[in-house]
């Protein structure tokens, strides 16, 4: 009977290291402008003169959840430009957001924007919802 042999997988990623230390209210690392980037060119007829929203809305299981959309500048908006991106964020959400980073990933398990926020206090084991 022959042995099993243990697998590794020299494919995963070490984790990401982000620095929290760029002076702006919020940043997005190069990933996440790219993708921005791309699902602009491929919508622009619907986007139209959009940008991209980062913001903050309760629920989740840890109180508060990210969410991502295209939408036009509001007059309480901050406009904080990320390499070639613009991203609206709300003097309501700032408070939560402030120093974050907007990353995209793509891993074993799915892809999609992450925010890794300094001042989160805790997060869902799902990473959605976080607390402050």
């Amino acid at each position: 009977m022959p042995i099993p042999i243990p697998i590794t997988l020299d494919n995963e990623k070490p984790e990401k290291e982000y620095a929290f230390n760029h002076g702006k209210l919020l940043d997005l690392t190069p990933e996440a402008i790219t993708k921005v980037q791309e699902f602009i060119t491929k919508n622009k007829d619907k986007i139209g003169e959009k940008r991209f929203r980062v913001y903050v809305e309760g629920g989740g299981c840890s109180g508060h959840q990210y969410g991502f959309t295209f939408d036009n500048p509001k007059d309480d908006d901050n406009i904080i430009t990320c390499g070639s991106i613009d991203v609206l964020v709300s003097e309501e959400t700032l408070p939560f957001l402030k120093g974050s980073i907007v990353d995209y990933v793509e891993d074993s398990s799915g892809s999609g924007y992450i925010v890794k926020n300094p001042l989160s206090t805790g997060e869902c084991s799902c990473g959605v919802s976080f607390s402050v």
